[in-house]
C-alpha cells in the first residue's frame, strides 16, 4: 500500500495543485484551454514522439505480449462503446470518449514507475512496450471513432475528407508516428534534439493533471455519477481480469510481461483522455471526474492486485503459464 500510495500521491497532489489555483484565485477557468492546448498541441507529441523513437525496434515487437495486451484493451473498448450507446445513449463522439477513460490508463507516469518498483529492471521492458502499443494502435481509432461522430452531419465524401484532413493535423497521433519512423533508421537522437524533447515532453503528464485540477473547481462531481462509476468500474475492475485471463490462460506469455501487461490494465484512467476530451469539447467534466476518482479508489484496487500471488515479484527465472 505504501508504494502505491507514494507514486499515486504526486499524482493527486498535481490535480489538488490546480484546483487550488483556482480557489484562490491566482489561475481561472480560461486557464485550463490554454494549458490543454499547450499539452495537445506542443507537450504530449513530443513526449510519445521521445518514447517511441528512442526504443529499439528489436526489442518492441514482442508479438504474444502485444496481441494478448491490446486483446484486452479493444474487448473493453468495444464494450464500452456499445454500453455507452445504449443504456447511457450517447452518440459516437462521447461513447467512444467514454470507452477511452474504460481503457487508457497513466501509463507513463504511474506504469511505468509502479513496473519498476514491483518487478525492478525486468519490468521496465513491457511496460514500454504496452505503453507504445496502446498508443499506438488505440488512439488512432479511437480519434477516428470520434471524428466520425463529431463530422457525422456530412455526406460520406465530406466526412472522408474532414477525418483525413483531422488526422493528419491531429498532433497526438502524428508524434508517436514520427518517433516510430525515426526508430526505424537506428540512428539515436542527436543530443540537443533529445534533450529537448525529454525537458518540454516531461511537462505533458504535470501540465495535463494541474488542468483538471482547474477545471475541476466548481464543477460537481456527482453530476453524471452512474456513468462515471461505471467507467471507473470498466477501467479498475473489468479490464485487469480481461488482461489476466488473456495473458496468463490463453495466450503463452513470459510472466515478467504478463504480470507488467496486468498491472497496466490495472492503472486508473490517464490524463491524455481529459486532453483530448477538452480539444473536443465533448465528455470533459465526466473524464475529468473519472480520472481524479479512479486515481484515489487506485490506491485500493493496485494494492489489492500486487498483493495476489500470482502477481508475485518476478525474479528473473523464465516460466511459461498457459
Amino acid at each position: 500500500m505504501e508504494t502505491i500510495f507514494n507514486v499515486v500521491l504526486p499524482v493527486f497532489a498535481l490535480i489538488f495543485s490546480g484546483w487550488l489555483a483556482a480557489r484562490i484565485g491566482i489561475l481561472s477557468g480560461e486557464s485550463t484551454d490554454a494549458l490543454n492546448k499547450f499539452v495537445f498541441f506542443i507537450a504530449m507529441p513530443v513526449l510519445l514522439f521521445n518514447v517511441v523513437a528512442t526504443l529499439d525496434p528489436k526489442d518492441v515487437f514482442n508479438w504474444t505480449f502485444i496481441i494478448a495486451f491490446l486483446g484486452a484493451n479493444i474487448i473493453v473498448l468495444i464494450v464500452a462503446i456499445l454500453f455507452s450507446m445504449i443504456f447511457f445513449k450517447r452518440d459516437l463522439a462521447d461513447a467512444s470518449l467514454f470507452a477511452m477513460g474504460s481503457v487508457f490508463g497513466n501509463s507513463v507516469y504511474m506504469g511505468i514507475p509502479l513496473s519498476m518498483i514491483a518487478y525492478g529492471n525486468p519490468g521496465l521492458t513491457p511496460a514500454i512496450v504496452a505503453s507504445v502499443f496502446q498508443g499506438i494502435a488505440l488512439i488512432i481509432p479511437v480519434v477516428i471513432l470520434i471524428e466520425l461522430g463529431v463530422n457525422k452531419s456530412s455526406g460520406g465524401a465530406g466526412i472522408a475528407i474532414k477525418l483525413a484532413r483531422s488526422l493528419l493535423k491531429n498532433p497526438v497521433m502524428m508524434g508517436p508516428m514520427v518517433g516510430f519512423a525515426w526508430s526505424l533508421t537506428g540512428w539515436d537522437l542527436p543530443l540537443p534534439v533529445a534533450t529537448f524533447s525529454e525537458i518540454l515532453g516531461g511537462a505533458a503528464g504535470p501540465c495535463a493533471l494541474f488542468a483538471i485540477g482547474l477545471f475541476l473547481y466548481r464543477k460537481p462531481l456527482s453530476e453524471g455519477v452512474g456513468e462515471v462509476g461505471t467507467l471507473v468500474i470498466l477501467k479498475l475492475l473489468i479490464q485487469p481480469i480481461i488482461a489476466w485471463v488473456l495473458l496468463f490462460h490463453v495466450f503463452t506469455v513470459d510472466p515478467a510481461f504478463a504480470k507488467v501487461g496486468v498491472l497496466l490494465s490495472a492503472l486508473p484512467t490517464g490524463a491524455n483522455c481529459f486532453v483530448i476530451a477538452q480539444q473536443y469539447d465533448r465528455f470533459v467534466q465526466r473524464t475529468s471526474a473519472a480520472i481524479l476518482i479512479s486515481t484515489i479508489v487506485a490506491v485500493v484496487t493496485l494494492s489489492v492486485i500486487l498483493n495476489l500471488p500470482i502477481m508475485a515479484s518476478f525474479k528473473g527465472q523464465v516460466l511459461y503459464i498457459f
